[in-house]
């Protein structure tokens, strides 16, 4: 799953970054005898306020405090010139839209989609950039995962790239790519199964059969209610609204938040079921003088899914 790839169509890169409210951080991905291995990383913070995740405003604070962390998280990885970047999740409203007949033409689906998200649109659509991917199709329709962005406020992180001398050739939110970590694993799920990631600045629902995204949400920090109460709600409308018969897994990211095993215990308590934290070890190995601490494990799982997003038959068609 990629929504962004048709800002920048290209294969998938060995360098990948993550701006997030809270931090900075990179990885690079190598193969050896066939198989992929994180060979380092750099994590570094951003001072509070540094930059905010918006979908409608300017998201950068101070923006040579983060092209500079950027560049230095680089120069420990080799001052790579292209890379992928994950951005947070709060740039992207994403909707679910389904029609009964698809037009045969792209053009023509295009702008029906464009027509179908413009209504909820926060600003014009002129000035937006969106994508989709082919989601669930069943015998009454077909369904597609569309993401709507600003898109200047896309060409703000590209920026910051190119202030850190390098070119965002992939760009795509973070929990897409944890999904893509999950799914490159050596034991991906199957039937439906539950996702809740969690930033320093939201956290993100997303339900799947099997590889396709069948609900999603992002709640803001600051929003009223729990986490755990939206997680419960959500999977009251999944049983009496998309026909769920249970959840096969259900995981748990942490951003690298501190909070992740609180969180797990209380989802527990509250679904009556296991849940997993994500360890992308299942994609992608560590080298042997990387420790897989919880936190470092939770930050690495969306930069792994987007270095490896092409190593399974893509569903993309942007």
């Amino acid at each position: 799953m990629s929504l962004f790839r048709s800002i920048r169509e290209s294969p998938a890169p060995d360098v990948a970054v993550e701006i997030a409210a809270n931090r900075v951080s990179a990885a690079t991905l190598e193969w050896r005898g066939g198989r992929p291995v994180v060979a380092g990383y750099s994590i570094d913070p951003l001072p509070d306020g540094t930059l905010v995740p918006s979908l409608t405003a300017l998201n950068t604070n101070n923006r040579a405090t983060v092209a500079g962390t950027l560049a230095r998280a680089l120069e420990r990885l080799g001052r790579p010139r292209r890379i992928g970047l994950v951005i947070p999740d709060a740039v992207a409203k994403v909707s679910l839209v389904r029609f009964e007949k698809v037009p045969p033409r792209a053009q023509d689906l295009d702008q029906l989609i464009r027509w179908q998200v413009r209504k909820s649109a926060p600003f014009p659509i002129e000035e937006a950039q969106v994508t989709y991917v082919p989601g669930l199709a069943s015998a009454d329709g077909h369904e597609f995962v569309v993401a709507l962005s600003r898109r200047s406020v896309i060409e703000e992180y590209e920026a910051l790239c190119a202030d850190a001398g390098a070119h965002a050739g992939v760009v795509d939110i973070s929990t897409f790519n944890v999904i893509n970590a999950v799914l490159a694993g050596s034991e991906s799920p199957s039937a439906d199964w539950l996702l809740v990631n969690v930033a320093a600045d939201s956290a993100s629902i997303a339900i799947l059969r099997d590889e396709h995204v069948i609900f999603f949400r992002n709640r803001a920090a600051e929003a009223e209610g729990t986490l755990i109460d939206l997680v419960h709600q959500s999977a009251m409308y999944y049983e009496d609204r998309l026909k769920g018969a249970g959840f096969t897994h259900i995981f748990l990211g942490g951003a690298g938040t501190g909070a992740v095993e609180q969180v797990r215990r209380e989802l527990e308590a509250r679904l009556g079921t296991s849940v997993s934290t994500i360890d992308p070890r299942a994609a992608a190995a560590l080298t042997d003088r990387i420790a897989a601490a919880p936190a470092l494990l939770d930050t690495l799982a969306p930069l792994v899914g987007l270095m490896l997003r092409d190593s399974r038959p893509s569903t993309v068609n942007s």
